[in-house]
């Protein structure tokens, strides 16, 4: 059996390809590896009002595999730390 966790958000924006903010810039947060998960998510969801932002826990969850401009998947540790790069898509 998969273990899909359901989270509710947005309908998927149907967009293909890379993700761009409204800024024009890629849709991507770096520096955010090794942040606290709930204050990354704080920061992503300022920088681009569009998008929501579900926290997954590594290894343990699994996220959708449809590739939507308005979600970031929030890669979070043990510890609740971003432990990979955050983008949107």
């Amino acid at each position: 059996m998969s273990s899909i966790t359901r989270r509710s958000y947005p309908p998927c924006d149907g967009s293909a390809g890379p993700c761009i903010g409204p800024d024009g810039k890629p849709a991507v947060w770096p520096d955010l590896v090794g942040q606290n998960g709930e204050k990354a998510k704080a920061v992503i969801e300022k920088d681009n009002k569009r998008v929501t932002v579900v926290l997954i826990k590594y290894g343990k969850e699994k996220g959708f595999t449809d590739h939507c401009c308005n979600r970031v998947y929030l890669w979070i540790d043990e510890k609740g730390n971003v432990c990979q790069t955050p983008m949107a898509g």
